[in-house]
């Protein structure tokens, strides 16, 4: 079992920045992509960006040139620097992890959501 733990939404103004944060614990090999998803007022659940244990990282077009992930040296936190901030990003962000639970076992796991609000 994985948990994650989101941290770092807010309110801020356009053109602002955030750094969103997610931990993750539990019971696992490894994890091999953690990423970010939100969903907007309106919008289906979509993906702004991902980063393999590798280091591969993908993009929304949305949100490309504004938005950069990282993940820490364990492996288990994955961040989400935020700039330029338009009131379009604002929705839930979900953190999203891709974990070998066992050698033969995959699944994913989802965080419970932090809120970004981007004022106009």
């Amino acid at each position: 079992q994985v948990q994650l733990v989101e941290s770092g939404g807010g309110l801020v103004q356009a053109g602002g920045s955030l750094r969103l944060s997610c931990a993750a614990t539990g019971t696992f090999f490894s994890i091999n992509v953690m990423g970010w998803y939100r969903q907007g007022p309106g919008n289906q659940r979509e993906l702004a960006a991902t980063i393999t244990s590798g280091g591969a990282t993908n993009y929304a077009d949305s949100v490309k040139g504004r938005f950069t992930i990282s993940r820490d040296g364990n492996k288990n936190t994955v961040y989400l620097q935020m700039n330029s901030l338009k009131p379009q990003d604002t929705a839930v962000y979900f953190c999203n992890a891709d974990a070998r639970v066992t050698v033969a076992s995959r699944m994913e796991f989802w965080g419970q959501g932090t809120q970004v609000t981007v004022a106009s």
